[in-house]
């Protein structure tokens, strides 16, 4: 590692031991020098190359240009550090997706301290977690969402609100925004992104100042491919690090126009693209699928990128937008202990159905309880290696997700002799009955293909005589009416769609399905 710009060393101290780390591979490709602020590459290399003057941001609160970005985040930096804050501190975010936080999180960046990113939507005992694992000592939280954040008990730091009567970036603009970048190590921590545990704690991923330029680098460089002309938007918050890079760092590294959208729900998606003329979307699976019914050719004729991930994409949803737009949906698997997408396709290298290749920057295998690599064709553990790789803040599950230098991410894949990966399912979504092994997401597949489907989610239940049931929850759509014989119709489509073994059995019909705050299906929530 290379010597520290951080006087706090509290995360550098909490790493993992070296010996636990997976391996890291095909950093001297990417260049980077010893010394590399991440929120200066972001936004100053855009002024240096000319365009200070280009629209970088557009949020609830209005637009700004690179230069007038520039400004305001190192006033924000210079209010930090009147505040005594130093590099190395903790400091927690919690807003929604707009220009102000985005301000603040570059500012984070610039001064050397740590970003503790949370979602608007957590509540007290959710962030009291976060507080505790990443010894938060500082926190910049919107107004509208403080009540929630005082309820806080463990938290004995210093709040900065914003927005609203009591706003401390009117403060911070007072500066006069002549601040010089804190002189960070490439290895120095930059982000603390918290990922669900399956025991109900929280683990926090650290990533350095390098990984969030690595997979801007990689996965958008080589299968997004943005120009400065394109203009990024989704859903996703920026506390989830698929939002964080797709709506932030992809489009700043190759210095486009971000949207930030505070609430705007999927099927209201193509009004928003035509708005702002969006030419590179992110969001979820669920999402593309909402978006069907307000799709027409004046509003989504800007598109030209339109990246998936947070959940298996089905087949039958990737034909269903590409019918509707002609456009070809980018797959992608990521982790937040990775921070972002390591294997997907781009353009003609789409093969619907198939997650994609392992992105330039990374290799994966599939392999089985051993770690030793399974055939082609055989279903097993996915194992990744590359730029990124986890590194959990003093957590014993660190040697539960990396083995032998892999990463292992907890999904079951299966990989085709021409080297494309195909999603089976979350090692915990596999359902074993009377001695068969039936893909969640397979099933779920099959079934949205049925008219009457608006959304469906798959889970094994215990059942005393096959082990384990195929149980389907299922939305339907308007004019249809559920009960016995729409599910015999379903169950009926399913067995002449795959294999009859693999039908659901049950089928519960539901008015909506457990999600989170960015449209992930909750399955975990059908079990219990």
């Amino acid at each position: 590692m290379f010597p520290s710009a951080h006087i706090d060393t509290f995360t550098r101290d909490n790493l993992p031991p070296r010996e636990l780390w997976p391996e890291i591979d095909g950093l001297e490709n990417l260049g980077y020098p010893n010394r590399l602020n991440a929120a200066r590459e972001l936004i100053e290399k855009n002024l240096e190359a000319g365009r200070g003057a280009q629209v970088a941001i557009v949020g609830a609160e209005g637009e700004m240009t690179y230069s007038e970005l520039d400004l305001v985040v190192k006033q924000i930096s210079q209010y930090f550090e009147s505040q005594g804050i130093k590099p190395g501190n903790r400091i927690l975010l919690r807003g929604p997706n707009n220009l102000t936080i985005v301000a603040i999180w570059l500012a984070v960046l610039r001064i050397g301290a740590v970003a503790v990113t949370t979602i608007h939507l957590q509540r007290a005992l959710e962030l009291e977690k976060i507080v505790e694992i990443g010894k938060v000592q500082f926190a910049c939280v919107d107004h509208r969402f403080l009540s929630e954040w005082e309820s806080v008990s463990n938290f004995n730091g210093k709040s900065f609100i914003y927005g609203g009567e009591a706003d401390f970036i009117k403060d911070a603009r007072l500066n006069d925004g002549k601040h010089e970048a804190s002189v960070t190590a490439q290895d120095d921590v930059a982000l603390l992104a918290f990922t669900s545990g399956s025991t109900g704690v929280p683990k926090a991923t650290m990533h350095f100042h390098r990984d969030l330029l690595a997979i801007a680098d990689t996965f958008s460089k080589h299968v997004v491919k943005p120009t400065s002309e394109d203009v990024f938007s989704g859903t996703p918050p920026i506390a989830f690090t698929f939002g964080l890079g797709g709506l932030v760092i992809f489009p700043f590294r190759a210095g486009a126009k971000t949207v930030l959208l505070e609430a705007t729900p999927p099927p209201q998606l193509p009004d928003a693209i035509q708005k702002f003329g969006i030419t590179a979307l992110f969001t979820a699976p669920t999402a593309y699928r909402a978006m069907l019914g307000n799709i027409t050719e004046e509003k989504v004729k800007t598109l030209r990128r339109c990246v998936s991930a947070g959940e298996h994409l089905p087949k039958a949803t990737w034909e269903a937008f590409h019918a509707a737009t002609g456009i070809k949906l980018i797959d992608g698997i990521g982790a937040t202990e990775m921070l972002h997408i390591f294997i997907s396709a781009s353009d003609d290298e789409i093969i619907p159905g198939m997650t994609g290749k392992a992105v330039r920057g990374y290799r994966a295998k599939v392999v089985g309880e051993n770690m030793q690599e399974v055939a082609d064709g055989e279903v097993g553990r996915l194992a990744v290696q590359g730029v990124t790789g986890c590194r959990y803040l003093n957590d014993n599950r660190q040697k539960v997700y990396v083995r032998d230098g892999w990463n292992l991410t907890g999904d079951l894949y299966m990989r085709h002799p021409n080297g494309y990966f195909q999603y089976q399912s979350r090692s915990d979504d596999m359902i074993i009955s009377s001695g068969y092994n039936i893909a969640a997401p397979e099933v779920e597949n099959a079934i949205l293909t049925h008219p009457s489907v608006a959304e469906t989610a798959v889970v094994g239940m215990p059942d005393d005589e096959r082990g384990m049931v195929v149980t389907a929850y299922v939305v339907v759509r308007d004019g249809f009416s559920p009960g016995d014989e729409l599910a015999k119709e379903i169950q009926d489509h399913v067995k002449a769609t795959i294999a009859p073994y693999k039908y659901p059995r049950k089928i519960n019909f539901v008015d909506a399905l457990p999600k989170t705050t960015t449209g992930k299906l909750q399955r975990f929530r059908l079990k219990s």
